[in-house]
């Protein structure tokens, strides 16, 4: 398609869902741009200097950069040195986990990688390990990783890297990173949390989850698509090996001239989701168990996955029997709804997924396993608009079956 045609067919796409009732509920793909964020961006745009010259447009220009990073890091709780700015949280994990990693005190690298069986696909496949110093660690039925079997792995062979998500992005299930991270310290390892989901609806710092590194993206949290960063609680510990070779920007870490735009919105984007954490995390909270309410309501039979454990306030995970994922999908579309029956990254492929297979979710429950995710602009409207379309949807469903 040539790119007038591309752009004609997403300018009539977004007229057709502006003018339509369409209500957003995938934060957890991505999240719609902020207005902080989007101003940010534009005024960076009119900045015309190059981030390494030393001339006044170019010190203009780093300024827009060190303030989005001071930003970035006020939300990880660390030192604005340990900001690593990225394309996407994906390579930041591509960046992190290595064995090429420069620790502090002369200790050795790590040797290995255990990773949870529920992490994102950017974190077990986005790796730089040897297939063979790469282990799983498993999950327990409600969805959290099994700190006994965990243990037991760090006691057996070298140091070890261990790599656990903040929360699941799939069932917003929060991990005991804390408590893991305490495990992985005690036998000498490192950690590395990806935050992605965490980060704007729960606290991320880096000294409250123990990890040594957190991986960030901006477009999770209102900023633009296209920039993320790994953070690292020590300026000491550091990655040997970058990614991109080259002009030595982010102080050797990773080589390119700097986003400047996307890097000045993931900062404003990160301003505004650390001043309204608090906030939006009993709002969100609300809004969620609204959505439970009306799933029970109309599917008594609903399944919601990891409803006893600690999960995030904007995200709900279901199934309700006999209604597949992909129906479900398509039907709530038609009536002016988004959502999710996976991770984003494993779209346009309906497969059962290998976070409710490790959670050992019988295969027909899976199969129906359907995401909610809310944030910064979700209200009463959207979720009486989901609850208004499910009704209708399990009725039809239902019907049907009687006259088959």
């Amino acid at each position: 398609m040539a790119i007038g045609s591309a752009f004609r067919s997403y300018k009539n796409t977004a007229d057709v869902l502006k003018q339509a009732k369409r209500s957003y509920l995938d934060f957890n793909a991505t999240a719609p741009l902020r207005e902080q964020a989007r101003a940010a961006a534009l005024a960076a745009f009119e900045c015309v200097g190059n981030p390494s010259s030393i001339h006044a447009e170019g010190r203009a220009a780093r300024a827009i950069v060190e303030e989005a990073r001071a930003a970035v890091a006020a939300l990880a709780g660390v030192s604005p040195r340990g900001v690593v700015f990225t394309a996407s949280g994906t390579e930041a994990a591509n960046l992190v986990l290595t064995p090429a990693i420069s620790t502090a005190h002369g200790a050795p690298p790590p040797a290995r990688l255990i990773v949870s069986a529920g992490e994102h696909v950017c974190i077990s496949k986005g790796h730089r390990f040897a297939p063979g110093l790469v282990e799983v660690a498993p999950l327990r039925g409600d969805g959290r990783v099994d700190l006994d079997a965990l243990a037991a792995m760090l006691r057996r062979g070298g140091r070890a890297m261990l790599a656990l998500q903040g929360a699941n992005n799939e069932t917003g299930i929060v991990q005991p990173v804390a408590e893991a991270a305490a495990l992985a310290h005690a036998a000498g390892g490192l950690v590395v949390c990806d935050a992605v989901q965490l980060a704007g609806r729960m606290s991320c710092k880096a000294s409250e989850l123990g990890a040594d590194f957190l991986i960030l993206s901006a477009h999770k949290l209102g900023g633009p698509k296209g920039v993320g960063a790994l953070v690292a609680a020590s300026p000491e510990i550091a990655v040997a090996e970058p990614l991109l070779r080259g002009g030595g920007q982010e102080r050797g870490a990773r080589a390119g001239t700097e986003n400047v735009a996307g890097i000045a919105g993931f900062g404003a984007a990160a301003r505004a989701a650390l001043a309204e954490m608090a906030d939006e995390a009993r709002r969100l909270g609300r809004l969620r168990d609204r959505l439970g309410a009306q799933i029970s309501s109309v599917a008594p039979d609903a399944v919601v996955f990891g409803a006893t454990v600690e999960r995030l306030p904007n995200t709900l995970c279901f199934a309700i029997p006999g209604i597949r994922a992909e129906t479900l999908v398509i039907a709530l579309d038609l009536a002016g709804i988004a959502v999710s029956s996976g991770a984003a990254c494993s779209s346009g492929k309906v497969a059962r997924s290998p976070v409710l297979e490790a959670m050992r979710i019988e295969p027909d429950i899976a199969a129906g396993a359907i995401r909610l995710s809310l944030g910064w602009s979700s209200g009463e409207a959207e979720v009486a608009h989901f609850g208004e379309a499910l009704a209708g949807i399990v009725f039809r469903t239902a019907r049907g079956r009687v006259a088959a």
